[in-house]
């Protein structure tokens, strides 16, 4: 939703569309699949218990298209949604489902959750801030800045924003005739037993170095988390500062971002949150894990950080608002390359672009989930001005990935469209 859920993507190889994209990283299906009865929950606009200010206005509001789109995740199988909406009509936030397994209060509004790719955004940002500053340029070969690790001349910085570089994706990669190449462990009972294990990102470009690229740099596209691990390198060789401290001083300071963090070795959300789950199989049966805790070094600059739906809509807006980054440089982040899956829109430098048709003409997005439990979403209006930000929790339930999309178009819609028919099938078919 990685963007993203995660799904395993390729141009090349066409599986069915609504499985390929059900987000914008890699393993949806580990999220996801399950069997088990579907949780029961109400949706509605947030209590008292959020943090973020709700304007009388907005917390008065009678939303029932939101209502009625939150209640549809929920009702599919997801065990919670939160959800915080900005447009003309001020601000809207609520929740449905369950906020841990057998327990009756709903997920809270303020939660903090694992954001998965939507990581990915907040890199790309602190890159072409850097390139205004005329510390990185976009057509330098990311060689020159990271010589020790032996990459293909040809990789520009560039490349690594848009997913063009061609390196494989170290969680796991389809070939070229579809057979899904493993990577480290990111699925299944192998990842839930290995998900306190801790990373070096060094570690894992090595481990993506180590396996044949797909195509030659710049001639297709793949989206591959190996691209933003080598931004976080980047950026940490550029500035000679952790990415941790570059973004606090470059957007989660300037923007008082409260819950925004990047945990490292940490596997601890910070309180409030919502509680997600693995569904796995082991030996024949169906067994569910609380993996509220994780260690997301797995995914270095590809998918570690945590959040809040206050503090993404923060960012999402003054990032589409252009208060982080010069005119120029927004511009070549919303540049679509032609090749890149188009299920979500088109990917430009860490961000989709998406043509919702006439009725409500182009959002930007990127959402995202780490291996197990949780997913994000971040969507906005090009000037800023409306945002929708969410996060869904997995628990015990069936999930259908195929009704995914469709779903989420509808909340899409809801929020950022005034409920109006956009354009499931454009995006489908573009």
């Amino acid at each position: 939703m990685g963007q993203s859920l995660r799904t395993i993507k390729s141009n090349r190889v066409r599986r069915p569309r609504a499985v390929r994209r059900a987000a914008v990283t890699a393993l949806a299906a580990a999220l996801l699949a399950g069997v088990a009865t579907p949780a029961v929950a109400t949706a509605g606009v947030a209590t008292a218990d959020s943090r973020a200010a709700v304007s009388k206005a907005a917390a008065g509001q009678d939303r029932p298209d939101l209502q009625k789109a939150i209640q549809t995740f929920v009702d599919a199988g997801f065990l919670g949604v939160q959800v915080r909406v900005h447009d003309e009509r001020g601000e809207w936030v609520g929740s449905a489902g369950q906020r841990k397994l057998g327990a009756s209060a709903k997920p809270p509004t303020n939660g903090h959750f694992w954001v998965g790719s939507v990581t990915k955004t907040f890199h790309a940002t602190v890159v072409l801030q850097l390139v205004a500053e005329g510390k990185i340029g976009l057509g330098t070969p990311v060689a020159d800045y990271l010589p020790k690790l032996g990459l293909d001349r040809r990789i520009t910085v560039r490349m690594l924003l848009q997913h063009t570089s061609g390196l494989f994706n170290y969680t796991g990669d389809l070939d070229l005739d579809g057979t899904w190449v493993p990577g480290l462990p990111a699925t299944g009972k192998e990842w839930l037993d290995n998900r306190f294990h801790s990373y070096r990102p060094e570690e894992l470009v090595r481990f993506a170095l180590s396996k044949p690229a797909k195509f030659a740099p710049g001639t297709d596209w793949s989206y591959s988390n190996t691209n933003y691990t080598l931004a976080r390198l980047l950026i940490e060789k550029v500035t000679s500062r952790s990415f941790d401290a570059e973004l606090k001083r470059r957007i989660v300071g300037p923007l008082g971002l409260r819950g925004t963090v990047v945990p490292g070795n940490r596997t601890q959300l910070p309180a409030p949150y919502a509680h997600g789950y693995f569904r796995y199989q082991d030996a024949g049966q169906w067994k569910v894990a609380d993996v509220s805790r994780q260690n997301l070094s797995l995914v270095a600059g590809a998918g570690d950080m945590i959040s809040s739906t206050q503090d993404l809509h923060t960012f999402f807006s003054a990032l589409n608002g252009g208060k982080l980054l010069p005119a120029k440089l927004l511009a070549e982040m919303r540049k679509p390359h032609p090749k890149s899956d188009p299920l979500y829109g088109r990917y430009g430098l860490g961000m989709f672009v998406q043509d919702l048709g006439p009725t409500c003409g182009t959002v930007l997005n990127h959402n995202g989930n780490p291996p197990g439990g949780y997913a994000a979403l971040m969507y906005s209006t090009p000037d800023g001005s409306k945002t929708l930000t969410a996060s869904l929790t997995a628990g015990d339930a069936a999930f259908d990935m195929a009704t995914y999309p469709k779903m989420l178009d509808g909340l899409v819609k809801a929020a950022l469209c005034g409920g109006q028919a956009g354009s499931a099938d454009e995006a489908k078919s573009g």
